[in-house]
């Protein structure tokens, strides 16, 4: 019994930790979501966020990046990636954090948008968009300047 809890916890752990999309729409993996987009000609949205720290990261959570009315007509256009950098996980922070410092981030909730040919489109801090609809709307116009391009 205790050799199937344990199989059962190794496989959990993995499937969290591979960067599969889970069931809130999110991935976790910057790398393989840029070569989906590329062959689903999709657009990735990238989320830098400490979700167990910063107040306004959460609140973000909680508001928008969680609801379905959110992710599920997101998702139609683009990949969703969160790339967290938790106090309780030091190695997902540390690997996170390179991808941030490598993208010039300095600072969390933040945006990222790529568009299909793996280029950034836009970049802007998350809290200023803290209802589903604003958020929607502010990606809109950034779709429609990047069409203009």
């Amino acid at each position: 019994m205790k050799a199937i809890k344990h199989i059962i916890a190794v496989t959990i752990l993995t499937l969290a930790c591979s960067g599969y999309a889970s069931a809130s729409g999110w991935t976790t993996n910057l790398e393989s979501a840029l070569a989906s987009a590329k062959k689903n000609k999709k657009f990735v949205l990238a989320q830098f966020t400490g979700s167990d720290w910063c107040p306004p990261c959460i609140m973000m959570h909680k508001e928008v990046f969680s609801k379905s009315s959110f992710t599920r007509p997101v998702s139609n256009k683009f990949i969703l990636v969160k790339l967290d950098m938790p106090k309780s996980n030091k190695s997902l922070t540390l690997k996170n954090r390179k991808i941030m410092r490598d993208h010039k981030v300095t600072g969390v909730p933040f945006i990222l948008l790529f568009g299909d040919d793996g280029r950034e489109f836009s970049r802007f801090g998350a809290a200023e968009y803290p209802t589903v609809d604003g958020f929607i709307d502010k990606l809109r116009e950034e779709l429609k300047k990047k069409k203009m391009d």
